[in-house]
């Protein structure tokens, strides 16, 4: 059955059924290939494409629809959060197109400060030390980004941007919460949005009172943050209804990003509502056993990623995940 509705349609639905005939069977029916129902439930006998008008006018097939829900609790970043969240972007666009990412975690995911960020800072504190005796020297003299301004070490550079940038953003702040409707509106465009210079600045030289800016990064990279109650499994329990209302929205791609083997149960339920799963972790554990790909949480980190099919044996994958880091 092909069905075409033109002219005035925003789809096109073309289904075409190949019908295998066996000699042996005096159905007509498709039988079913051994072996790839269970293991593959998105496969079918049939191709079905949905043709979709474009920005150019021209119909193309639709893409599918990508969920991204990262549990922060379980699997934080464990370098550069922005870098994160960009590369498993990428990563879950090669799928199809990404209409929702998110996060969860409670409020000690925000406030902790990881181990790779203390170094960061004890190094950098060890080196200012070093600069202002006059031990060390800097190749170059450091430039301030947001007026262009040279400064002769690090320390002289965050006082100059704290002396004038800061208290200038200050002042402006101040200035925007005194105005009401349109007002406040032109000021904020004007003065305060799109200031990308000293946004810059300020992740290199302002230092967050609390935590280390994880909710920032991750706003930054495009990631919706969640920060749920201080309970036990709150983290949890908030993916699962939003795993609940993706299902309901009828994607075809879900990423979860944990190892928590609480999540089982939703990944087995989303495999029967004919979803596609993906699994991001460190280890191919209960969650990689119940989804459809498993992708090592290191790779994506570092954006260098290999994806491993369930019914792959374990010993096969691990020698693929040598041989291809060894490449590396």
């Amino acid at each position: 059955m092909n069905s075409v509705f033109l002219p005035n349609a925003n789809s096109i639905h073309f289904n075409f059924k190949y019908h295998a005939i066996h000699p042996l069977s005096p159905a007509l029916s498709p039988k079913p290939l051994p072996g790839r129902s269970h293991r593959y439930p998105r496969l079918r006998c049939c191709v079905e494409i949905d043709m979709v008008k474009n920005g150019q006018g021209i119909y193309a097939p639709k893409n599918d629809k990508v969920v991204v829900l990262w549990d922060l609790d379980n699997k934080p970043p464990r370098g550069p959060p922005f870098d994160a969240a960009a590369s498993l972007r990428t990563l879950a666009a090669r799928f199809g197109d990404v209409v929702d990412f998110s996060a969860y975690a409670n409020r000690h995911a925000f406030v902790h400060l990881p181990q790779w960020v203390l170094t960061q800072r004890r190094e950098r504190r060890s080196l200012d030390i070093l600069e202002r005796k006059g031990l060390a020297t800097p190749s170059e003299p450091y430039t301030c980004g947001v007026c262009g301004r040279r400064c002769k070490t690090h320390l002289d550079l965050k006082k100059h941007f704290r002396q004038l940038h800061q208290r200038e953003r200050q002042k402006k702040l101040n200035r925007l919460r005194s105005l009401k409707g349109k007002k406040r509106h032109r000021f904020k465009e004007r003065f305060l949005r799109g200031n990308h210079k000293y946004d810059e600045a300020a992740r290199s030289l302002a230092v967050p009172k609390v935590g280390y800016g994880l909710a920032a990064e991750l706003r930054r990279a495009g990631v919706f943050v969640k920060t749920v109650q201080d309970k036990p499994q709150a983290a949890d329990w908030a993916l699962k209804r939003q795993m609940v209302h993706s299902m309901s929205r009828g994607i075809d791609w879900l990423f979860l990003v944990s190892d928590d083997s609480d999540f089982s149960e939703m990944l087995r339920r989303a495999r029967e509502a004919d979803l596609g799963t993906v699994v991001v972790g460190d280890w191919d554990r209960a969650l990689g056993r119940h989804a459809d790909l498993w992708v090592p949480w290191s790779g994506v980190e570092n954006g260098r990623w290999i994806w491993c099919p369930r019914e792959r044996r374990k010993e096969e994958w691990k020698m693929m995940m040598m041989m291809m880091m060894g490449c590396f």
